[in-house]
């Protein structure tokens, strides 16, 4: 009788055991579709994050920069020239995407700092122009612009130190692309030896 009553326990038994080898092959079949769900997901969003931070975020620091990189990285390094006062005012950012000005006697190219130097820039009124006297003199009106060539001789001397630091300041952060010309002043023939050179001693 024991064994009788053994024979069926054990035969319920067995069915049980298959009842959770079933359930774990369901677990394991359903599993296994809930990986490649996740896997799939997974992948999704990973070329997701790739295509934002490919276009995404080029596109926000476009909007954020406003004009800080966007025009300056479009156009090709200007070759060294120099510049009368009024072929330089053909660069103040409006007529040209090229902004450049002036400081103590050099010119230099400020497109990547439009941000600044732009028409809608706290500096723009110094785009395509000397800027020497309104940065020696904090001046940022008209009044500090001169139509014709300013030799900045009535600066005294802490403004003409002024000046000086500028210049250096704007040597260190862009490009120096020549001399802006005196009145009578013939224009210097660079090399592209000398451009070239200039320009790897910036980089």
């Amino acid at each position: 009788n024991d064994g009788g009553s053994e024979s069926p326990g054990g035969a319920g038994a067995a069915a049980e055991g298959g009842g959770w080898a079933a359930a774990a092959l369901a677990l394991l079949t359903g599993g296994g579709e809930m990986l490649l769900n996740v896997a799939l997901v997974a992948l999704v969003l990973l070329g997701a994050y790739r295509l934002w931070v490919r276009w995404g975020r080029r596109g926000l620091g476009a909007g954020a920069g406003a004009g800080e990189e966007s025009p300056a990285a479009s156009l090709p390094r200007m070759k060294k020239r120099d510049f009368s006062l009024e072929q330089l005012r053909q660069y103040d950012g409006s007529r040209n995407p090229r902004i450049l000005l002036a400081v103590n006697g050099k010119v230099f190219d400020v497109t990547k700092g439009s941000k600044f130097y732009g028409p809608a820039g706290p500096y723009g009124i110094f785009a395509g122009r000397d800027a020497s006297r309104g940065l020696a003199t904090f001046c940022l009106d008209k009044d500090a612009l001169r139509d014709e060539y300013d030799d900045l001789s009535d600066l005294n001397a802490v403004q003409m130190e002024s000046v000086r630091e500028w210049e250096m300041q704007f040597k260190e952060k862009y490009d120096y692309v020549g001399r802006l010309l005196k009145p009578g002043e013939e224009p210097s023939e660079y090399t592209d030896e000398e451009d070239t050179k200039d320009h790897n001693k910036q980089d």
